[in-house]
């Protein structure tokens, strides 16, 4: 159900020009400052309120459900409860009357297609529009299961007719529900049928539907001795990890999974269109590779003093085959931390110990360590918490995560890792929430993502030295509101000392619906480009959700 928001304020202004479109959760603003706002619910219309100059018969709105036979003008606003009251109720009777229409002609076009769909009210219904993020509820006006790119196609122009919003869902872990549209409403077209892939051992590359997890990609590969970069989850689907980006252990020797593509979309597709599979370059298998871990409990300045000892030996002549990430986790008691250094090596075993000493003799002593060499195919599982398997349900998380990507010429400073220390080890402790910070190692001399042009690909960050993830959970709903306060003074730590001008990105596939300046920390330098690209390609702004690009 969306939410339809009536401004009703008697003193609005007779030169007002204000194009407000309230799709938004209940929690948002709702408008200008005085404005008085009433929320219904009224299903999938989208209404968008337009106040113009004041016309000698009221105030105009437009209801942009096309095709629908709603168009009506609002009499001079009233100033009484009662006048009001009618209004509400006129319009609403009129969207009630529209969104049931709509209903039955996007379930009678989908039928009359063929298209396998799940509507409200199906016993099936539940199970088909949950959410991985339990934080997130929404209800799609449909969810399809399309079989092949024709059926894609079929319900994308029955989207379209109807005007209204259409989106993907490969493997559905998008951290804000982005594969359920971000809103109510929506059309939502399921890939899991798409699961075929065709490599070409000859010629390095594969051919995978949008519809595959990492885990079975990951298998699939090493039987014919390849590989590919991607992250460690085998329950992530690769149409939204691919489209915006992939990291993984051995991004620093082969890059992002988007970097492969050689047809496909690259770092914004799904504001643009629906994928339904890539061609990639594939790798061949590295011939063994070493996993390491060592943890420590550390107080504040270990920390601090850690996380410097990385970002120094990631800024040496390191070779790409290493990579690695830090994990802080709460502490057994206030004022500690516990600290892992996690990682994998792709060469030799006996190169190992050289390649890693410069950075172990800066960190303080006495770690639990645990190393192990096997193939690759076993590292990927090690790192996928021991299995690739995806045959089982997935399961869920109630969540919230941020990100930043730090820009290699100007690293963390001591003032700001002190500052995130100090805040884990004291309000980290108070958080009801379990959490963890994911420093990845993505930059650094000799890293296969930063050799990439940075307009070779519409994903902006081509000087990143680390990616952090934020992350804090609840296991079961609801999440607490205090948890989004955590997490977010806990970024800010990091933010409020850096320089003021600290040039800092955030990573699409962490995607986090409260980022204000979103279109700048995920798309740089790119935006203006992706929004004209944005109002030629998909003038109806079909594929829209909370952090697509705007036209």
């Amino acid at each position: 159900m969306n939410a339809l928001l009536l401004f009703l304020d008697p003193n609005l202004p007779s030169n007002t020009d204000i194009i407000r479109d309230y799709r938004l959760a209940p929690h948002e603003p709702c408008g200008p400052t005085g404005t008085s706002c009433i929320f219904l619910e009224v299903g999938a219309t989208r209404w968008t309120w337009v106040f113009r100059k004041k016309l000698t018969n009221g105030y105009k709105k437009v209801n942009l459900s096309e095709g629908q036979g709603i168009y009506s003008t609002l009499p001079t606003t009233p100033t009484t409860l009662q006048g009001r009251v009618m209004i509400l109720f006129h319009f609403l009777l009129a969207a009630l009357a529209s969104t049931v229409a709509l209903a039955a002609h996007l379930k009678d076009s989908l039928n009359a297609a063929g298209i396998v769909a799940v509507f409200p009210g199906d016993p099936k219904y539940a199970n088909a529009s949950i959410a991985y993020n339990l934080r997130f509820e929404f209800k799609p006006a449909v969810v399809t299961f399309p079989k092949d790119s024709q059926d894609v196609s079929e319900i994308l122009k029955i989207s379209t007719a109807l005007n209204m919003k259409a989106a993907a869902r490969s493997g559905g872990h998008s951290y804000i529900a982005n594969g359920l549209g971000g809103e109510n409403g929506v059309v939502v077209l399921d890939m899991q049928n798409f699961q075929n892939i065709t490599v070409n051992p000859s010629e390095g590359t594969a051919i995978i539907e949008s519809g595959n997890r990492l885990g079975r990609i990951a298998l699939t590969l090493s039987k014919h001795g390849r590989a590919l970069p991607h992250g460690t989850c085998a329950y992530i689907g690769i149409g939204g990890h691919a489209a915006y980006g992939g990291f993984s252990f051995v991004s620093r020797m082969w890059g992002l999974t988007l970097d492969t593509i050689t047809a496909g979309m690259r770092g914004s597709g799904g504001s643009f269109g629906i994928v339904t599979s890539i061609e990639v370059k594939t790798f061949p298998e590295p011939p063994s590779a070493t996993t390491f871990e060592y943890a420590w409990t550390l107080d504040v300045d270990g920390v601090a003093n850690g996380l410097g000892a990385l970002q120094t030996y990631a800024q040496t002549n390191i070779p790409p085959e290493i990579n690695a990430e830090i994990r802080l986790l709460r502490g057994p008691q206030m004022g500690t931390i516990v600290f892992h250094l996690d990682g994998v090596w792709y060469e030799a075993p006996d190169r190992f110990n050289a390649t890693i000493a410069p950075l172990i003799n800066n960190m303080p002593e006495g770690p639990n360590v645990t190393i192990s060499t096997g193939t690759y195919i076993e590292s990927a599982e090690h790192v996928a918490l021991g299995s690739l398997d995806t045959s089982q349900p997935d399961e869920h998380d109630t969540f919230y995560a941020k990100s930043l990507m730090t820009p290699e010429c100007s690293p963390i400073s001591l003032k700001a890792r002190t500052a995130l220390a100090e805040y884990l080890a004291t309000e980290g402790m108070k958080s009801t929430t379990a959490w963890n910070v994911e420093v990845e190692l993505w930059g650094g001399r000799n890293s296969a993502i930063n050799v990439v042009s940075p307009d070779a690909t519409s994903f902006a960050h081509r000087s990143s030295l680390f990616t952090i993830q934020f992350y804090a959970s609840s296991s079961l709903p609801p999440f607490p509101d205090d948890g989004l306060s955590f997490l977010d003074k806990m970024v800010d730590s990091i933010i409020s000392n850096s320089p003021k001008d600290w040039d800092y990105g955030a990573y699409p596939n962490y995607i986090d619906s409260r980022l204000p300046d979103w279109q700048k920390r995920y798309y740089g330098a790119h935006y203006p480009r992706l929004r004209a690209l944005k109002r030629k390609y998909d003038p109806q702004d079909i594929f829209d959700f909370p952090t697509a690009v705007e036209e």
